[in-house]
């Protein structure tokens, strides 16, 4: 029968073979079933971004029901639904300038964040390249257990590196 390739978004099975694997990839009904996916774990207030922008449904509010479902271009929310995804923004944004007040760890933002930190790392490093650089001791990230419970592979390497034996041939 030979191999079967199993998409998780759409919960079906094929032969697997390139010209089935790429027909399907690029099918309606899978990036549908993609984008519900990933919509599964969008936050609240890039929802509430997306669905102000649009303008509402006249079908969908007319009938309660729209013939593109998901797929929609307009909103399918009505304002009841929009005031109360608005509350739950605001009420995150003030839990978030609480925690803040209150000096607990917050985890780092987004991705763009973290880039955008890492750009300025990097060119502060280059404008300072003429001074020597102090190697940064390794640190576990917080949270972490001990260090006797990690296994080998996650231990940080000896003061001096690893040792290599003086004969050791690689291949």
């Amino acid at each position: 029968m030979g191999k079967r390739y199993f998409c998780d978004y759409c919960d079906r099975s094929f032969q697997d073979n390139l010209h089935n694997r790429k027909k399907h990839l690029n099918g309606v009904q899978h990036l549908r079933a993609k984008r519900l996916w990933y919509d599964l774990f969008r936050d609240a207030a890039a929802i509430l971004q997306e669905e102000q922008t649009k303008k509402p449904c006249r079908k969908f509010l007319q009938t309660g029901q729209c013939d593109f479902g998901s797929n929609c271009r307009f909103s399918h929310m009505t304002e009841q639904d929009l005031e109360k995804l608005s509350a739950q923004v605001q009420a995150g944004e003030k839990r978030l300038k609480e925690l803040q007040r209150e000096g607990a760890d917050i985890p780092p933002g987004t991705i763009e964040d973290w880039l955008d930190k890492r750009a300025q790392r990097l060119s502060a490093a280059q404008s300072n390249s003429a001074l020597p650089e102090k190697p940064v001791p390794f640190q576990y990230p917080p949270g972490w257990p001990p260090v006797q419970e990690l296994p080998p592979s996650l231990q940080a390497p000896p003061p001096g590196g690893w040792p290599v034996p003086p004969n050791l041939q690689w291949g």
